[in-house]
């Protein structure tokens, strides 16, 4: 019976409606845009112990990868199934946000001028795409 209900649901004109704008909003030149440089910032926050140099700061390292990877896994998810996974588009400012108060939150003394320069500039970055992100698809369904 569930899985009927599912292939019914599947169907139904309203889903597959809405899916179809999602996904309109996402073919977008301007949606490529951003969820192009979002998966550059997630790249580059990524790597950044090691292009900036703080990669002996192991709590911020390990924060730095973490959090890149997720950002830059989220945008490959907006730019591939924009209609399938605009419910999550809020985490990708939140990822950035935690990414700006790091230095001073992770356990050590990781706040230097390296960290922060690099951290606080990639997060205000990263938090104006995930922004975008969220607006695509608030801006077709208006």
């Amino acid at each position: 019976m569930t899985t009927e209900m599912t292939e019914a649901m599947a169907l139904h004109p309203d889903l597959a409606e809405l899916r179809a704008k999602y996904e309109a909003a996402a073919e977008t030149p301007s949606a490529r845009v951003v969820d192009g440089l979002t998966f550059l910032a997630g790249l580059y926050l990524a790597m950044s112990p090691w292009v900036v140099g703080f990669n002996h700061f192991t709590t911020l390292t390990a924060n730095n990868l973490i959090a890149g990877i997720a950002l830059a896994v989220l945008a490959l998810g907006f730019s591939s199934a924009y209609g399938r996974t605009h419910g999550i588009a809020w985490v990708a400012p939140l990822i950035c946000v935690w990414t700006i108060i790091a230095p001073w939150v992770v356990s050590g003394h990781v706040a230097t001028t390296a960290t922060l320069w690099s951290n606080v500039v990639t997060g205000v970055i990263a938090v104006l795409l995930g922004l975008g992100a969220m607006s695509l698809g608030m801006s077709r369904t208006r």
